[in-house]
């Protein structure tokens, strides 16, 4: 789990298969929020402590993948080659 206030460590976090807790009211990647994978917690201690408590207890894995499987370069060379 990553406890931050930086944009940028909170999509690192999802690459890395790890929940995250953001610090702030408001994010840039709010698809990871919806996808339960990202939770705003602000600047609130018993949010933050109880949050931390309950991302502990799950075991969900990170089989959404909304940014694809990684492999777009693979697919454009295969498209570049054939026309």
């Amino acid at each position: 789990m990553v406890i931050t206030d930086s944009g940028g460590v909170q999509k690192e976090a999802f690459f890395f298969g790890k929940h995250c807790l953001v610090t702030r009211d408001e994010t840039e990647w709010t698809e990871l929020v919806d996808l339960h994978y990202n939770f705003m917690v602000g600047a609130d201690t018993e949010k933050i402590v109880n949050t931390v408590s309950e991302v502990a207890k799950t075991t969900a894995k990170f089989d959404v993948k909304p940014y694809g499987e990684g492999n777009a370069a693979e697919k454009i060379a295969l498209f570049l080659k054939n026309i």
